[in-house]
């Protein structure tokens, strides 16, 4: 939470909406609940969802996220400060645009990086399997949670991801 603050006053002139932050903890394993909704003046988790990483993160399958890149091709998650953008639909249904707003990730945007649903991310896949589905590097969420996530995090917010 502290670099995420710091994220949020580095980048206050792009950042409009600054009651929430999306929070993505990376460094916990994909069967964990580890994309928070954070209230920045309580500092409260107000939800949790699982989200996928991209499985150029994560070669061995092993839902853990092993590495970041922010090249086109490389199917891998970034990492860092992400400014959430327009909501569209597209073949994933009703999706979130993301910016990336640091060198880590300025080409998120270019590589189609975005927040949607998927049928790969799903608690009872966690369960049964261990671990959820990879995706290309995209915030992927469970299909029954999008429009929560996409509601709750509103355009002109702070997406920050890191491990």
């Amino acid at each position: 939470m502290p670099q995420a603050l710091t994220a949020l006053d580095t980048h206050s002139s792009q950042i409009t909406q600054r009651d929430v932050i999306g929070l993505v903890d990376f460094s916990a394993h994909s069967r964990e609940l580890r994309f928070q909704l954070v209230n920045v003046a309580s500092g409260d988790v107000a939800a949790e969802w699982l989200v996928a990483h991209g499985r150029g993160s994560d070669r061995a399958n092993s839902g853990f996220v092993s590495q970041f890149s922010n090249q086109p091709g490389s199917n891998a998650s970034s990492r860092g400060s992400f400014l959430i953008a327009n909501a569209y639909v597209g073949r994933h249904g009703r999706s979130r645009r993301l910016i990336g707003l640091e060198p880590q990730n300025n080409l998120a945007l270019d590589r189609a990086i975005v927040i949607h649903g998927a049928n790969y991310v799903d608690r009872d896949m966690a369960r049964q399997q261990g671990r959820i589905g990879r995706s290309l590097g995209c915030f992927t969420v469970e299909m029954r949670e999008i429009e929560a996530v996409l509601e709750k995090l509103p355009e002109g917010c702070l997406l920050f991801a890191s491990k």
